[in-house]
């Protein structure tokens, strides 16, 4: 076991870790322990097209429920198109307090059942009614988190920083509006990309205890790891100078339909998008 693999470990879970990383560590392995969010971005770094065509091969190269291929992208680089989507995300249009507004480039993610429908129906099936069921609508998320995951640990090897946002879905027609997205095709979540500005000053935030979500045979939740993960990461926002410890947020987004920031009506908004979910 290196000292690198010891040290992913530890500032992954924030705490010695039970059991032992594997006697071959890799580059791939600590770059993907080593993920952060990043926030914050130079004001001189430009992400070029031929970095934006690597991210691009990676996220094709992600698993692919039957080659269906049911995702597709958008990137944004124009800067009053990325304050529109940050203000629509729910951030201050500010580029110093928006990562959307900040980052120079912004890609948008997408599930897109459109082409298959497209492909279905020059094939003799005019109504490609397989693709109204709750299956379909399915398969496209997965396959879009599978892409742009792949994506974001490539551009993490270039040294890049990035950070998930989900609240693109708190006005998802808004942002269809936004990026012209036609029939069937809905936003799910954006990743910014740039250079970060101050990585270092970056922490990589503990996740639960494998024992928290590794079940061996069967499953059993055992709330003692979930006390000893409120602990850890109590005191990574206590040095951080946030307030709430993790069963707070989690109550705080679970607790009542508010925490849901206008999510509760994804369900109106997948239907008006075309996703029937029969």
């Amino acid at each position: 076991m290196s000292v690198s693999a010891k040290a992913s470990y530890r500032l992954r879970y924030g705490a010695p870790v039970v059991g032992e990383p594997p006697a071959e560590w890799t580059e791939v392995l600590a770059q993907q322990l080593a993920h952060r969010s990043v926030r914050r971005y130079r004001a001189d770094g430009e992400v070029s097209d031929e970095t934006l065509s690597a991210l691009i091969a990676a996220a094709q190269s992600a698993p692919t429920s039957g080659n269906l291929q049911l995702w597709s992208v958008v990137a944004v680089r124009e800067d009053a198109r990325r304050h529109r989507l940050a203000a629509l995300a729910g951030e201050q249009a500010n580029p110093i307090q928006s990562s959307v507004a900040q980052a120079p480039l912004f890609l948008v993610w997408l599930a897109d059942l459109a082409r298959a429908r497209q492909v279905t129906s020059k094939t003799g099936s005019a109504t490609a009614e397989g693709a109204d069921f709750v299956e379909a609508a399915l398969l496209s998320f997965i396959d879009v988190a599978l892409a742009a995951q792949n994506a974001s640990l490539a551009a993490e090897s270039l040294g890049l920083g990035t950070v998930f946002v989900g609240a693109i879905r708190n006005k998802p027609l808004e942002v269809a509006a936004e990026l012209g997205l036609p029939p069937n095709v809905f936003p799910v979540f954006g990743l910014t990309v740039g250079h970060p500005d101050r990585l270092e000053e970056t922490a990589v935030k503990p996740r639960l205890p494998q024992e928290a979500v590794l079940h061996r045979e069967q499953y059993s939740l055992d709330p003692a790891h979930l006390e000893t993960y409120e602990d850890v990461l109590n005191g990574f926002y206590a040095e951080a100078g946030l307030p709430e410890g993790w069963a707070q947020r989690v109550a705080h987004r679970f607790g009542s339909v508010a925490g849901l920031k206008g999510r509760e009506h994804l369900r109106a908004a997948l239907f008006d998008r075309g996703f029937q979910l029969r």
